[in-house]
Parts: C-alpha cells; sequence; structure tokens
C-alpha cells in the first residue's frame, strides 16, 4: 500500500533535518559566526602578558603589594594585541598559530586585536604606525590563515580606532577599503570577528553604521565598542543596541570594561581618575551582547601622556592607580 502523501512529505522532511543534523554535527555544530565562541571556551590567559614580567620585577624589587596586584591583573584575560612592529609580515603567522595552540591545549580561546592599519592613531598619534597599504592585506592575510589552520578557535577584535578616526583622519574612504578587505579574508578563513566600532561618545550611531555596513560587519560575528576607552557599561549597552538597529542583519558584540569602573572624563589617555572595571565574562541575557571583555590589558599605557610610558607598555604606576591606591 502506498504511504499517503502528506506523510511522505513528513518523511523527506525528516530526513532532511536528520541530514543537516548530521553535517552540522561532522563540523562541529554551528559556524563561528553564528556562535558565542566565548561561551562555549574560557577565554585565554597570556603567559606572556606583560603583566607577569611586571609582577617578577616588583617581586625582586621587594615591593610585595605591587607584585601580588600585578599576579591578579595578569591572571584576568585579556585581548593579546597584534602589531606589525611586534609581529612583521613572514613572523605574525607562526605567532599566531603557537598562541592558539597552545590555547587550544587548555581548552581555552584566545582574544586577539588586529592593530597594523595604514596611519593607525592617525587621530592620537600616540600609537602611530601600521603598514604601507601594499603589505597590510598580506599581513591580514597570514593571521587569517595561520587561524583558519589553527587546531582550535580565536576571537578576533579588528582594528581600534580604525573606523572612528576615518572621517577626522580624511581617511574615509581608504579606511573602509582596508577594513573591508580585512574583513573579507578574515570572514573567508572562518574567524570569528568583531569590528571595532569607536564608543558611545565619539562617532554617532548613524555614522558609525553606515562605516560598519560599508565594510561588510554582516559577514562577520558584529562589533566591539568601548575598546580602550573608559565609557560606562549602560552607555555602551545602549550604543550597541542603537547600532544593532541601524545595521543590517543579526549582529553581536563585545564592551571592553577593563578600565570603566569610574566612567570617562574629558581625557582618553592616561587619565588620573580611572579605575578597573568589573571582570569580564561571557553573556547569556537574549540580546547581541556576547560578553564583557577587556580588550585593552589594564596597566598598559595609553600613551607619553600624564606621565606614562609609550603605548602598550606597562606602566606600574598607572597600573597601581587603576586599583584604587588613594595615595596617587
Amino acid at each position: 500500500m502506498r504511504a499517503p502523501r502528506p506523510l511522505l512529505l513528513v518523511v523527506a522532511l525528516v530526513a532532511v533535518v536528520a541530514a543537516a543534523a548530521l553535517v552540522l554535527s561532522r563540523l562541529g555544530g554551528p559556524g563561528p559566526q553564528e556562535s558565542n565562541q566565548l561561551a562555549e571556551r574560557g577565554q585565554y590567559v597570556d603567559p606572556g602578558a606583560k603583566a607577569v614580567a611586571a609582577a617578577a620585577q616588583a617581586r625582586a624589587d621587594g615591593d610585595v603589594a605591587r607584585a601580588e596586584l600585578f599576579e591578579e591583573l595578569a591572571s584576568v584575560p585579556s585581548g593579546i594585541w597584534l602589531t606589525p612592529e611586534q609581529h612583521p609580515v613572514g613572523v605574525v603567522g607562526d605567532y599566531v598559530t603557537a598562541l592558539v595552540t597552545g590555547a587550544d591545549e587548555l581548552d581555552e580561546v584566545p582574544l586577539l586585536v588586529v592593530y597594523g592599519v595604514p596611519e593607525r592613531d592617525c587621530a592620537g598619534l600616540l600609537s602611530a604606525g601600521g603598514l604601507s597599504p601594499e603589505d597590510y592585506p598580506t599581513w591580514v592575510g597570514e593571521i587569517a590563515t595561520a587561524l583558519e589552520l589553527a587546531p582550535g578557535p580565536a576571537v578576533v577584535v579588528l582594528e581600534p580606532d580604525a573606523l572612528a578616526t576615518a572621517q577626522e583622519c580624511g581617511r574615509r574612504a581608504d579606511r573602509v577599503e582596508q577594513i573591508a578587505t580585512a574583513v573579507g579574508l578574515l570572514a573567508r578563513s572562518g574567524v570569528t570577528t568583531y569590528v571595532d566600532a569607536g564608543h558611545s561618545d565619539w562617532v554617532g550611531a548613524r555614522s558609525m553604521a553606515r562605516l560598519l555596513e560599508e565594510v561588510g560587519v554582516e559577514r562577520v560575528r558584529g562589533f566591539a565598542t568601548n575598546v580602550s576607552n573608559f565609557q560606562r557599561d549602560d552607555d555602551e549597552r545602549a550604543y550597541a543596541e542603537t547600532l544593532d538597529e541601524l545595521v543590517p542583519g543579526e549582529q553581536h558584540w563585545l564592551i571592553d570594561r577593563g578600565r570603566n569602573g569610574s566612567g570617562a572624563s574629558e581625557d582618553w589617555c592616561n587619565p588620573a581618575g580611572a579605575t578597573l572595571g568589573q571582570r569580564p565574562g561571557f553573556v547569556d541575557d537574549g540580546t547581541g551582547l556576547d560578553a564583557f571583555v577587556w580588550v585593552k590589558p589594564p596597566g598598559e599605557s595609553d600613551g607619553t601622556c600624564a606621565g606614562g610610558p609609550p603605548a602598550g607598555e606597562f606602566w606600574p604606576e598607572g597600573a597601581w592607580r587603576l586599583a584604587g591606591d588613594p595615595g596617587t
């Protein structure tokens, strides 16, 4: 007896669903842009973080209080910054492979910050540098390939400040093209990527939404806000939710809270009143917020201002101040 047509359709549908489930299970479930990697694994703590060396030096100097603070900072997962000055073309791929391999052995995921766009920090000039327009795609391509072939996952925050400064630096067209190229390379390699989107007290949401759309943010996981800045969590949530409404497609985002314990002031470079924010962690609240993170490792200088060393160097006095020491 032939089965009724509706039953045949149901059987066929069940077969398709089962086949799709089998494929997804073999591929490890949803793809890298569809899942919150920071919820699936713990975030990797870099044993080579600058706070580690600072803690060792403080102990050698007999400063137990500072050593303990720096050790505590080193124990909190933070962004690992990739710059062409430290990891140039021809070197960065091997460094990334080793980093992700070490994290995978611990069943953890590293948060990598790609920071090498041409004329980087063209507004502040305190982190000036970056690659030539010709070398930039090569460098990002080496990172993308290394992450594609690595044994475990990674999360990338792409080019802090690059889109936010594009207009004021007169680099809008070039920046959009450069970031769009980087987005494409990372997306094709299956790298979970968040494009930097400034913060709530900088570029207006409508202008930033247009920039994000132009670079193709819909090809990756979403965007990141408040990187290296001090805006409060609630302000960044509201800003991110506005961006989510304005940018086509389903968006997800990260918020940097490493140094926003006292909120923001008019000064963004090593401000005297800044304090540590709450600890990072993934979020599962039904919104597009994937995690609060420490993208900028607290204790690393914003630049040669307010007595700080060059950008990115660990500044013991600044780290001590962030912890709320009443004597500084």
